[in-house]
């Protein structure tokens, strides 16, 4: 799956807008802003009924985002996303047919893992970018350097996503090995739409500092 490292190359993409959204109005407004604002990239989970629609309308409406769909968990969801023009999918978990499907339709997929065994069964499928999740609740940074220490040889990236905020995001942006991360913060404020654009204008400037 190593087209996956060309979605995510730019500061603009080194955070996901990891949103779980019921509202087609909401999510639209919320892509908006985050175009207007410089973070032009999003994942909508598939945590609820609306979220295939609210996937489809994006894609449809903001060609030029970066638009993922997140929570799939089985392969007709992961069908769905890749037909309704998704750019990437993810999962909280390793679901070994859902990969294998993944990149046998040659569809960008970063599943999820949490222990050195699943990283390891990921690999061997040719996975070479991961999700660390739920990264705070196991340990953070430091278990995530802990993992990445045994695995350095082998030049995985990671995205680390679950109880990232604003005041510990950036510091895992600053191990080498963490491509991007989940940014589900970003949303927590809708429909309080001067908040969420200074949210989003807060994270692109930290950004900056991180890559200066």
């Amino acid at each position: 799956m190593d087209n996956l490292e060309l979605l995510f190359p730019d500061l603009e993409s080194r955070i996901i807008p990891v949103l779980v959204l019921d509202d087609v109005d909401e999510a639209l407004k919320m892509c908006e802003l985050l175009c207007e604002n410089g973070l032009p990239v999003a994942e909508f989970t598939f945590r609820t009924p609306e979220a295939k629609e609210i996937l489809a309308r994006a894609v449809e409406e903001f060609p030029e985002m970066l638009i993922g769909a997140g929570t799939l968990l089985n392969l007709t969801d992961l069908e769905w996303a890749r037909n309704a023009g998704a750019k990437f999918g993810t999962a909280p978990g390793f679901n070994p047919q859902v990969v294998q499907t993944a990149i046998a339709r040659n569809f960008p997929f970063i599943p999820g893992i949490c222990t050195p065994s699943e990283l390891e069964q990921a690999v061997a499928l040719g996975c070479t970018i991961l999700k660390f999740f739920p990264a705070e609740a196991l340990g953070g940074t430091a278990f995530l350097e802990a993992i990445i220490a045994s695995y350095r040889h082998l030049g995985i990236h990671f995205i680390p996503a679950g109880g990232l905020t604003p005041a510990n995001a950036m510091e895992y942006l600053k191990i080498p090995e963490v491509m991007t991360i989940g940014g589900t913060w970003l949303g927590k404020d809708i429909p309080d739409w001067e908040k969420v654009a200074e949210g989003i204008r807060r994270a692109v400037e930290a950004l900056k500092e991180v890559q200066e």
